[in-house]
Formats: C-alpha cells, structure tokens, sequence
C-alpha cells in the first residue's frame, strides 16, 4: 500500500478535521457500549424484582459486575433500593435515549470531519490533476485517450475517495468499537466471550472473499458499461455517417452484443449478491443463537446472570456490522492503492515542453526567426521540418504553401511551443523562444487550428474565449470581419445560439468562420491561421479575405494554406515540400520562376 503514502500531504493539510474526526469516533462508541451495560443491568434488575430478592443480595450481585465508571455513576444516583420497578425502568429508558442521542451527534460530527475531510481532498486531487493536464505538452495527448485521461480524474479520484473519507471512518470506527465491546465482554466474562466470537472471523473471512469476487464482476461490469457508453456516444456524434452509409442494422446487432454481454454478467453479480446478504444474516443469527445457547448454559451454573447474557446480545449485535465491514474496508482500500498507482504514475510524467526557471522578460514579438529549425514526431518518426529558416518582422504579412503533409501545421505548433524543436532554435525577439513562459507566448498569439473545435456554448462565448473582457461590440466587429455576422444575426436566438458539442449545430463553413473570429476578436500581436478556409465556397472566401485585410492592418500574421490567396498582398511566400523551403518569395517572383507555385496558381486559374 505505499502508493497511498503519496496521500499524507493531504491528511497533514487537514490533520484538525482529522484529528477531530478520530476523536468523535471514540466518543461515538464510547456511548454507544454504553447501552448494552445498561440493558443488562436492567434486565438483572427485572429477573431480581420478580424472584422478589432481597435488597441486601441485591448489592452484593451488582457488586460483584462490572460497568464502565459512567454506568457505575448512573447506579449509585438511582439509589436502587429505594426506588419503585416502574421508575427504575423509566430512568434506565430515559438514560438509554440519551445516551442513543449522544452517539448519534457524535456520528453526525464524525461524519462532518471525516467524509467532508475527503471530499476537499477528492477537491484538491482533482485540481492538481487539471493542473498537470494543462502544463503536459501536446505529445502526451498524442499517445493517451480521452476516455482514460477522463476516468484518472473521475473514476480514480471516485475510489481514492473511498479510502481517505468512509475507509478511514470505519476502519478506525470498527477498530475503536471492537475494542471496546472485547474489553467489557472479557472483562465480563472470558470464555463466554471465545465461544460467541467464534463464528465472526468466519464471517469476516466469508466476506472478504465475496466482496473480492463482487469487486472483481464490479470492475468487468464496469469496463463493459464504459464501451457501451463509448459506443453510444460515437453512434450518436456520427449519426449522419451510419445513416449515410446504411449502417444502422450493424450498429444496432454490435450494441446489442455489447449490451447482451453486460446484462449476463450483471445477472451473474446479482445472483452473487442474492447469496452473499442471506449468508451474512445467516452467521449473524449463528453467533446471537450461540450467546443465548452458551450463555445459558452458563447461567444454569451459575456463572452468569440473564443480564449478562443480554449484554452480551447486544454486543454480538453491535459487532456484526464492523466485523462485516473489514473485507468491504481491505477492499476498498485495495482499489484505492490501484488507483492512486495510477494517479502518481500520471503525476510523475513529466512534460517534454517547460518554462524556463527564473525570472523572464515578456515577449514584443518584434520578429520571430526560424534558424535551420529540424522536427520529428516521435510517435511516427515522421519528419515534419528539415533545415527550415524563416523570419518575420513585425507587421508582415507571411504566408506558407504547400500540399498536404509537407509540415505546414509544424510550423504553428512549434511557434506556440506545443513541441520544441528537434534540432535548431526558434527566437523571439533575439531570444531563444524557450526563454519565454508558454503563457506569455500564448498571450501574444491567435490561432485558428486547422481543426476547428467550439465549446458546447453560446456563440457569443466560442467568439468571447479568447478575450473574456471583449463587449458585444468587439464580438460583432469580429464576426464582421470574419464573413459570419449575417447568418447569425439570421438564427433566432442570434448570438446567444448555442452551437452543441462540437458545434454539431452548424456548417463546416460556419464553423471555421466563427473560429476565425474568435482569433480576431484578441487583440494579439501575431495571427496563425492554418488552413482555416477549406470549407468555404469563393465567394464566402473573398467576403472573409476582404474583412481580414482590415483586421490585419498594423498586425504580424502568418497565413498556412494549400491555395493561393490573390486578394491578401504577402511581404513573403515560402513554399515547402517534405518539410523543406522549396521556393520564396513575393507573388510576383514566385509566378516568374515558373515552378511549384506557378503550377498552383495556374490550375486555381483554370478552376
């Protein structure tokens, strides 16, 4: 369990809720054996009454049992002699109440330090593990899947939980409580105590090996629930594609494989569940059975009095559930232990992207240089970049060509440091870009992916996501800008539509134009756009090229694209093939070299 010492920090962040929380425990208990003591005196007191003992004997067979010291402070106030059955009866009654009340407020603030105690811890892990999220580079989610990133932060923290909060309350709840009831019930009694024990550490044994067998058809159960679910969620989003295809018959027969497989392995833990509570009520009524059996026993020979024999009872009774609860405890914390495993290892990956250490200067972004700038993915061992120079002033105007796979986009993810360089340097202003903190170069950069994503938001907060602070007006110059404001001044609930996941709602088109103006709409000094027209007509383009040329102005902007761009005039044109400059620039000179570029320009023409 050494994975969970990693926790310790936590428990000394909180140790006064977890101090506090112990001690209610203790308290908690401490009142609660309190009523078996009570029950059994009273009982002793009803069996005297009615065989019409004497007062004297009385005292000598009371003197002779032994009560916690608050018991024994409670008898010598009652003054037993000289009070009537009736009224005996009711002050035990009255003080078997209070004492049910007492355990109870102190299991209310037992339950308000200990599980509120885990539930900021479950806080403070999730936070630190968004935060280790947000400093990984773009690699490490290059290599993992959402859906286990997901189940770190949720199903693991879930378990974690599990241990710091409810684990820790009934271990120390069962240890506390176990100890109490052993000592009364050997100090009352030795041998009636092994006899009515004996059949618990069997069922604590019966319980932990079921439990691991329900914790194991549990995880199975819970990984085919999650590709059910996985499947649903695709099946959905790609609706359009299954239906296009005529895909619904083999969607439907391979869900409800899926599905016929979960069902069989939940009837299975089910029937392992119909079995596992009747057993355990089964033992339990073994030991109560065996306590009046052996404590009759005892009580023929005289060595114990009815009284004993209930409290003994009510002992067995309070025990079942903490011996009961050990194997689902021992469980839980093995799941916690597996699943903090995976939550260290996750923490200790480090990012292959960091900021400098130290003080650091923030970027003017008065030119960016490329200097014989190598990459390679080390995923595919595709090589991206070869030797590619390039730099670019403030206020140009810079745009690069090339077809598909000839490293275009590589170029925007090293210049926002999603990766560094393999080779070469990057320079900011004449420093090297890595002297800079990421979020100072990001500060200063808007970029349109290649891959258009929107949040599940109002279009007026896709646009707004870049500048928080930007008011209706910046958003609707934005927009202007970006050939967008017209059709969604045309939706009924204007900019306040919401665009679904995704931006499901909307065109490929319409989409890229709202991505376009949520770059425009931050006031940054340099602008990425890749290849962010491909899903609009000419015409729509040309409106989008006009409103850029004004959004533009004064500001540095590097434009990646696979087609020519005859509206927007460029300081420079480079033109790569396999992640190497092949041809640079004015359009006017690449047209008179009469290679690559003339090619493309040529067949747009014709188009």
């Amino acid at each position: 369990m050494k994975e969970l010492r990693t926790l310790n920090v936590y428990f000394r962040k909180y140790r006064g809720r977890l101090l506090l929380g112990l001690l209610f425990v203790f308290l908690s208990n401490y009142f609660g054996i309190l009523a078996p003591q009570i029950t059994g005196y009273v009982v002793d007191q009803v069996e005297l009454r009615m065989s019409h003992a004497g007062a004297t004997s009385d005292a000598k067979i009371h003197a002779k049992s032994f009560y916690d010291p608050l018991v024994e402070t409670f008898i010598r106030v009652m003054d037993v002699s000289h009070r009537s059955f009736s009224s005996l009866v009711l002050w035990c009654g009255i003080l078997l109440l209070a004492v049910a009340l007492l355990r109870g407020f102190f299991m209310f603030l037992m339950r308000q330090t200990l599980i509120v105690m885990s539930r900021h811890i479950e806080y403070d892990q999730k936070r630190e593990l968004y935060d280790h999220y947000q400093r990984l580079d773009a690699a490490f989610y290059k290599a993992n899947r959402t859906g286990d990133l997901m189940s770190r932060i949720s199903e693991d923290v879930s378990r974690v939980r599990m241990y710091t909060g409810p684990s820790i309350m009934y271990l120390t709840n069962l240890t506390v409580l176990i100890c109490f009831s052993l000592f009364y019930m050997f100090r009352e009694n030795a041998m009636l105590t092994l006899y009515v024990l004996s059949p618990l550490p069997i069922l604590a044994a019966a319980i932990y090996f079921v439990n691991n067998v329900i914790n194991r058809r549990s995880e199975r159960i819970q990984a085919q629930l999650s590709d059910i679910t996985t499947h649903a969620q695709e099946s959905y989003s790609g609706i359009r594609v299954i239906k296009s295809f005529g895909q619904e018959s083999a969607m439907s027969g391979f869900f409800r494989r899926h599905a016929e497989d979960y069902r069989h392995s939940s009837l299975g833990l089910a029937m392992v569940e119909a079995v596992y509570f009747p057993s355990i009520g089964l033992l339990i009524g073994l030991s109560t059975l065996l306590t009046i059996f052996m404590g009759g026993i005892y009580q023929l020979n005289q060595q114990v009095s009815s009284g004993t024999i209930a409290e003994f009872v009510v002992y067995i009774n309070m025990l079942t559930f903490p011996v009961s609860a050990i194997g689902w405890v021992a469980s839980m914390i093995q799941r916690a232990a597996a699943s903090q495993k995976r939550i260290n290892e996750f923490l200790n990956t480090k990012s292959n992207v960091n900021d400098p250490v130290g003080p650091t200067r923030m970027p003017a972004f008065r030119e960016i240089q490329f200097d014989s700038v190598s990459y390679t993915y080390p995923n595919t061992g595709i090589q991206a970049l070869t030797d590619f120079s390039m730099t670019v002033k403030e206020g140009e105007k810079v745009a690069i060509i090339g077809k598909t796979g000839s490293g275009k986009s590589t170029i925007a993810q090293l210049l926002l440091r999603h990766f560094d360089p393999t080779s070469g340097s990057i320079r900011l202003d004449g420093s090297d870009l890595r002297d800079f903190m990421r979020s100072a170069i990001r500060d200063g950069i808007s970029y349109v992916p290649q891959d258009t994503f929107l949040f599940s938001a109002s279009i007026a907060q896709n646009i707004r996501f870049g500048d928080p602070e930007a008011d209706d007006k910046k958003i609707r110059i934005a927009a202007r800008n970006a050939a967008i404001d017209a059709e969604i001044e045309a939706f009924p609930d204007g900019y306040a539509t919401r665009v679904g996941e995704r931006g499901v709602n909307l065109s490929g088109g319409q989409k890229q134009r709202i991505s376009i103006a949520r770059a425009l709409c931050r006031q940054s000094h340099v602008l990425i756009f890749d290849d962010c027209l491909s899903a609009v007509d000419a015409a729509t383009e040309h409106r989008i090229l006009s409103g850029l040329k004004e959004a533009l102005q004064n500001r540095t902007a590097i434009i990646i694209t696979h087609r020519i761009f005859s509206l927007l005039e460029f300081d420079r044109i480079l033109v790569l093939d396999n992640g190497r400059i092949i041809e640079s620039g004015t359009h006017e000179q690449l047209l008179a070299l009469k290679g690559y570029y003339h090619t493309i320009h040529r067949k747009q023409q014709e188009h």
